[in-house]
This record gives C-alpha cells, sequence and structure tokens, in this order.
C-alpha cells in the first residue's frame, strides 16, 4: 500500500493530537487508510431545496434557503437550549441546540442568508430542525449537490464536534493529500474475476460518489474485498492444516461397530445418517485429522451417529471422549450410551465438577491404564489432570458454548492431534457456517427418524388461560408430561413478567391433583438431577423451569412445551426449546403464550414457529431479524462481525463468489507465492496482525 495511507491521522487537516486521541478511542482510526475505510452508513441527496410550507412528517432530511429573523435562549445552565426563528417566507421553521450554544451565537447572524440541512421534527404544531448544519449561501456553485456521506459518530465524538460533517470534512482532507493513484489491494486475476472497479475510484466513489451507478460499483468493491479477505483467510489456514496434520488411520470396523449395528441399534438408520457415517469413516481412513462439523436439528440422530463414529476408533484400538456443555446433557449422554451399549464389553464413564474425589480419581487412573474406552463429560475433561492412554476421537457437543482455547484443549490430550467432531443442534444458515466455521467440513443430518411427528405449534395470549389449562388436563390425563418454561428466575420489577417461582405456584394451585416440580440454574447440580429423574419417571406431571432444560434433554413421554412469555425469547431459543418435545411417537404441542401487544419484530418470530419446524429456515430467519454479531456464541468462535461495509446476510452472494475466487486461488497458489499474490499474502499479514485471528476455528 501506498506509504501515505500510513500517515499518523493527527498530520490530516482538521484533526491534530486532540480529536486523533478521540478518533483512536471511539471508532479504532489511527491511520488515513483507517479514515478512509471509516465508511458511509448513508447517503443524502443534498441536490433539491425545498420551501418550508413543503415540509411534512415523511421526509427524513430536508435542506432550505432563508433567514434567521431572531434568537430566543431558554433554561439556564446544563438546561438552556437555543433556538433561532428560520424562514424562507412561505413559513417558519426553527432551529434548535443544546449544546454548543456559544460558539453558534458567535457564528450565525439574524438577517444573512443561509443555507439549513437536518431532520425535521413537529413539537408543539411547530417545526424545529434540531442541531442543523448551516453554511452561508453564497452561489449556486458552492452549494453541496447529490449523493452526500452520513457517518456514524459516537457521543464524545460529537461533544468535541466530530460530527458526521466534520468527518466528511475530515475525509475529503485526507484523501486530498493523496497525490497520486492509490496502488491495488487486490491481485489483477481477482479483480478480473470479480469484475471490480480498481480501489482507488471504488475509495474515492464510496465518499464523494459521483453518480449513484459509480456509488453501486464502489460499495459492490469494497463489499467484495472484505469477504473475500475472510474467506482467504480461512480457505488458506483450512488447506494448510490439511496438508500438515497428519491424523490416525482408522483401517477397520471391528466387532464392537457391527455387533452394536446388528444387535442393539434401536432403530433403523436414516439415509441422511447413513450418509454422514460415511463421510466421517472416509474421514477417519484418510491419513488426515478430520475436523467435522456435524449439523442436525434436534432429535435427528447425531448422538447416534456420533456413538457409531466412537465405536470404529474403539475398534481401532484408540480411546474417545464426548465434552457437553452443562452437567444434565452430559449426564444425559452418559445415560444413553451406557443403556445402548449396557451388553457390550465397552467402557463408559462420566466425570464432571460432581464427581465425588474417591470416584474421580479412579476414573483418572483407568483413563490412562487404557480401561475406559469413552470419557463423557464437561469442562473437567479439559483439565491438566485427565490424561488417557491414546485418545483417537473427539465429540464436542453443542461446540458454540465452549471457546476456541477451551476445545484446543481436547487437541493436546495426545502426541498426534485426535480426529474431530462437533456437534451442534442449531441449524446454521450457510453464509455463516461459511464464516464461522469456514475450516471446518460439514456434514447434515437432514431427516428425522421414522416415526416422529412434526410439534404442532400454537400461539396463545396470556389472558386466554381457562382453554389452555383445560387442554394442559387432557394431555395429562391421556399419560403425557408437561414442560413450562419461564424467562426468569425471580421477580424484575423494570419488566412486565411472571417470574419462574410465581408461575410455579399458580400452577400447582391450577393442577393440585397433580405433581408439579421446578427446576433453575442456581438449583445444586444433584437436586437438578433428581428433578429430572423423577420427571423421566413420569412422578412428576408438569416441570416448571428455565431455559436449563434448553439443550439435551430427553424424555420421550413429554408431548407439550408451554413457553411463558415467548416474547422474551429469540427465534433459535424457541426453537430449542421446542426440541425437547417431539421425542416420541405420541403428537406433541409447543404453545407459545405471549401479551397481545407485540412488536412487528416480535409478531413475526411467533409467526415463523407457528409455520415451520425446519431449523434451517428458521436460523436463515433469525439471522435477517437479529443480524450475525448477536446469534449466540458466534463471537467465541474467533471470527470478529465488525464488518466495516458487507454484510453476510444481504451480501451472501458476494460472499459465495469471494469463497469461490479464494478457493481458487488457493488450490493453484497455497502458500501465495506467485508474484501476481504478493499482494494478498502482504494483506493478509496484515489483517492477521490487526487484531483479527479468522479461520482459526478449531
Amino acid at each position: 500500500m501506498s506509504t501515505i495511507l500510513q500517515t499518523d491521522i493527527k498530520f490530516v487537516p482538521g484533526v491534530g493530537p486532540k480529536r486523533a486521541e478521540i478518533l483512536n478511542k471511539e471508532i479504532d482510526v489511527f491511520t488515513i487508510e483507517d479514515l478512509l475505510r471509516w465508511y458511509p452508513y448513508r447517503y443524502i441527496d443534498r441536490s433539491r431545496l425545498y420551501y418550508i410550507h413543503e415540509i411534512d412528517g415523511s421526509m427524513p432530511y430536508i435542506q432550505l434557503k432563508g433567514r434567521i429573523t431572531a434568537f430566543e435562549s431558554f433554561g439556564e445552565g446544563r438546561k438552556r437550549r437555543l433556538v433561532a426563528h428560520f424562514t424562507d417566507g412561505t413559513g417558519f421553521v426553527d432551529l434548535v441546540w443544546f449544546q454548543g450554544i456559544r460558539y453558534i451565537e458567535n457564528k450565525y447572524k439574524p438577517n444573512t442568508e443561509y443555507i439549513v440541512f437536518g431532520r425535521p421534527t413537529l413539537f408543539n404544531n411547530r417545526w424545529n430542525i434540531a442541531h442543523p448544519e448551516i453554511d452561508p449561501y453564497i452561489n449556486e456553485a458552492d452549494r453541496p449537490v447529490g449523493l452526500v456521506a452520513m457517518y456514524n459518530t459516537t457521543e464524545k465524538m460529537k461533544s468535541h464536534y466530530l460530527n458526521s460533517r466534520a468527518m466528511q470534512k475530515i475525509i475529503e482532507s485526507a484523501f486530498g493529500m493523496i497525490r497520486e493513484r492509490l496502488p491495488d489491494s487486490l491481485s489483477s486475476d481477482v479483480v478480473q474475476a470479480a469484475h471490480l472497479i480498481p480501489f482507488h475510484d471504488a475509495i474515492e466513489n464510496i465518499h464523494f460518489p459521483k453518480n449513484p451507478l459509480l456509488l453501486r460499483d464502489a460499495e459492490y468493491r469494497l463489499k467484495f474485498e472484505e469477504l473475500f479477505y475472510i474467506q482467504l483467510s480461512i480457505v488458506r489456514y483450512a488447506a494448510d492444516r490439511k496438508s500438515k496434520l497428519n491424523g490416525f488411520v482408522f483401517k477397520r470396523v471391528g466387532k464392537n461397530l457391527n455387533t452394536f449395528y446388528k444387535k442393539y441399534l434401536p432403530f433403523e438408520l436414516t439415509n441422511a445418517q447413513k450418509r454422514v457415517i460415511k463421510e466421517i469413516r472416509r474421514d477417519m481412513g484418510s491419513g488426515k485429522q478430520m475436523n467435522r462439523l456435524l449439523q442436525g436439528d434436534v432429535g435427528s440422530g447425531k448422538t447416534l451417529v456420533a456413538l457409531m463414529s466412537m465405536l470404529i476408533a474403539i475398534d481401532n484400538g484408540f480411546q474417545t471422549c464426548l465434552m457437553a456443555p452443562t452437567e444434565i446433557l452430559a449426564s444425559q449422554h452418559f445415560a444413553t450410551f451406557s443403556e445402548l451399549l449396557a451388553d457390550m464389553d465397552v467402557n463408559v464413564a462420566l466425570l464432571t465438577g460432581s464427581t465425588k474425589k474417591k470416584e474421580r480419581e479412579s476414573i483418572l487412573e483407568e483413563l490412562q491404564t487404557g480401561k475406559i474406552d469413552i470419557l463423557i463429560g464437561t469442562h473437567a475433561l479439559i483439565e491438566d489432570v485427565v490424561q488417557f492412554q491414546n485418545l483417537g476421537f473427539v465429540v464436542i457437543d453443542e461446540q458454540h458454548r465452549f471457546g476456541v482455547v477451551q476445545r484446543a484443549k481436547l487437541w493436546k490430550k495426545n502426541d498426534h492431534p485426535p480426529h474431530v467432531l462437533v456437534m451442534t443442534a442449531t441449524p446454521i444458515p450457510r453464509t455463516l457456517a461459511m464464516t464461522v466455521y469456514g475450516d471446518l467440513d460439514v456434514s447434515v443430518i437432514d431427516e428425522l427418524p421414522p416415526g416422529r411427528k412434526p410439534v404442532k405449534t400454537i400461539h396463545r395470549y396470556d389472558t386466554k388461560r381457562g382453554a389452555l389449562h383445560a387442554f394442559l388436563r387432557d394431555q395429562i390425563h391421556a399419560g403425557r408430561q408437561v414442560y413450562v418454561v419461564f424467562p426468569l428466575i425471580e421477580e424484575n420489577e423494570n419488566l412486565d413478567l411472571r417470574s419462574l417461582e410465581e408461575g410455579y405456584q399458580h400452577i400447582k394451585e391450577s393442577f393440585p391433583e397433580f405433581t408439579v416440580c421446578k427446576m433453575h440454574g442456581r438449583m445444586k447440580p444433584a437436586e437438578k438431577d433428581e428433578v429430572m429423574r423423577r420427571f423421566l419417571a413420569n412422578e412428576v406431571q408438569i416441570l416448571v423451569s428455565t431455559t436449563v432444560i434448553e439443550v439435551g434433554v430427553n424424555v420421550p413421554n413429554a408431548s407439550v412445551m408451554v413457553i411463558e412469555s415467548a416474547q422474551r425469547f429469540g427465534l433459535a431459543q424457541l426453537h430449542q426449546l421446542r426440541g425437547r418435545v417431539g421425542r416420541g411417537a405420541d403428537q406433541s404441542y409447543c404453545i407459545l403464550i405471549t401479551p397481545y401487544e407485540l412488536s412487528a419484530d416480535t409478531r413475526k418470530r411467533i409467526e415463523i414457529m407457528t409455520e415451520t419446524n425446519d431449523g434451517f429456515l428458521i436460523a436463515e430467519a433469525d439471522l435477517k431479524l437479529r443480524g450475525p454479531g448477536d446469534l449466540e456464541g458466534t463471537q467465541q468462535s474467533g471470527i470478529p462481525f465488525n464488518l466495516k461495509i458487507s454484510d453476510i446476510v444481504r451480501d451472501s452472494d458476494i460472499l459465495f463468489r469471494a469463497r469461490e475466487i479464494a478457493e481458487e486461488i488457493i488450490a493453484n497458489d497455497p502458500n501465495l507465492e506467485q508474484s501476481e499474490h504478493l499482494v494478498l499474502r502482504q494483506q493478509l499479514n496484515r489483517l492477521s496482525g490487526n487484531r483479527y485471528d479468522w479461520g482459526r476455528i478449531s
């Protein structure tokens, strides 16, 4: 890159040391390049002058020409505000300032012609514009015309007069310091393949668009570049890992898998499960370390696939482990594995934070001697004292609950990294999977086991309790069980919610003939285990709980999930909760309870839940409604979502094309050693040294 781009911003006219310090801290802008990559968030058409009598409530911004007739001051001290009465002969508008009042009084004079620009609002039946932009009117040539960039600024920036207009002038000054065309930040083959305009033209037209077509081309170019370097980093890292990391070779399918498949398989595998097992077997026999993501909706049979894959590792003389995010889920897996393998010579153990000292010591000893074949546990598995004799296969369930460093500790439990299978019941949209999990091979189970009926999801308002209670009573009399989930444990005065405690008492009073229990995250593990044992044994008919039952709890007889205050949950969480029912052969129901007054976004979420059981459709909708940065767990993955101009949802087509070109580049030049790719390597090195760690997922 040109050396001018690395110039400290304090040398840009209009900045100086104090403003530079504010820009450093507030928006991470240190150099001219950082400044030029502080992109506008929108554009305003300044080509038209309006008359005051034309103002209506639909105008986001307006530009007027006229005179200030008088100033008025109201209030004192911090509550003081300054009002200028402004007219163009067709009406009046009040210009209002709450800050910088002395500066305004000294700078602007009555009976002088000005151009005023700002957002009109109606207050006390008078139009006013708060903190408008004002320029002296000299002649038409001096007036801003066309598309004018608007920049996001923080409150601290505004308090130092670094508003959008000031940023525009500073960026204009910075661009004016560049005396030659900027060299391109992409290689020529990438520019040609993606049909991109030059970098210099893109930067110029993103800040000072000459026309809408050039602005469109500039946006495409800069969005592509941003997404391309993320994908190039991920693809390069994945290719490098595959070329260097040799894996254990599991050559045979032995007696354990064959015995289990022939005698103890609980139901016939779906075609999707068979396909995924073949993909895993191919990886494990390739001589390269497997690093595979297994996606499958709730109840799709991921655990069975994991178990059969672990049996292959055991047949080849290796130990295996499964790490789950909670003790409830780890205990559930242990119970499932123990039941399925009860008549086989496979030793399964459970290690959690609640494991007693004597039992823990025995497990640690048997691990080192190789007596334990499958170890299931929580974060306890990554402790240094947990040493395997020969760990060859690792399964991580609900992997988004673990940070990168936590997961990496499991790879170091053997001299060679074991094969890794990470599983999630949270379906991940393709765009997000390519960005967050881009270096993992992906398998998808997209079928439910035979006999499973889709859960019926119903929306009910909280004023219709009578009909709801009658329905629940009928279901319990038919032998079924019910979950009731609340978002809170205790009453919060700031939220109009019925707490779990209040709800628990209400349900006990409403259903005196049934046994009702409660469960929440503040209970001791032993207490939660006892509640779940009783619920599983149908000693408890109604379980009132917080979202601790969201993941992994498997009670086939529970056929009704009631979610109180469903408006407080995101789509992904609602879908996870719904997945706790529908695990038996009976028709199951998920009932979403909300107040009548709902926001448009909330009503849309509820509609989506009642219309589909497809987790991937729900995940796509969730991504569109909430944005990628809000999705649970993504911040732990090592991928920053502070994208400056692109959006992985709206710009998915650009993302896919960037991925294709990145894969072509790395396939032909894995180390970016060709002379034309020197710029790509330099940019990657600069980005990786600039607080980013793209691609290091596992």
